[in-house]
């Protein structure tokens, strides 16, 4: 078995004649920000300051503004993003909800209970 660093991880498949498959919560979030971005209109994930440091100092910021919570059978997600402006924000986010939900639960076989979108900013473009 390999060594796992102090992170969060859950089974997502077992079985006795081949070995079990878990996956990190830093992956499921990981999923949810990169479907989240794919969206049109959302300019970027919003994270605290501690994650903006981290990410300036070379580790990972894939997953910012996202908090994952794994129950026994679904997951909750909650996102922070930030918009690009004259984007409808109702119609953005659930699409955001939707292709959040659909990615995770088709990549890692997990039920998705609900993605919470937060937006904490508008992204102004001068260029247009």
């Amino acid at each position: 078995m390999v060594k796992e660093e102090n992170r969060n991880t859950y089974q997502i498949h077992a079985d006795s004649n081949v070995g079990e498959v878990q996956i990190a919560d830093e992956v499921v979030a990981t999923i949810a920000a990169l479907a989240a971005t794919e969206v049109e209109g959302v300019a970027a994930m919003s994270g605290n300051a501690t994650r903006e440091l981290i990410s300036k100092l070379g580790m990972k910021g894939y997953s910012k503004g996202v908090k994952i919570e794994v129950n026994t059978d679904s997951v909750a997600v909650d996102l922070s993003l930030t918009l690009s402006y004259g984007y409808s924000i109702p119609e953005t986010s659930r699409q955001v909800q939707e292709k959040v939900k659909t990615a995770i639960e088709n990549m890692t076989g997990l039920s998705v209970s609900e993605v919470n979108v937060r937006i904490s900013d508008v992204n102004i473009d001068k260029n247009k």
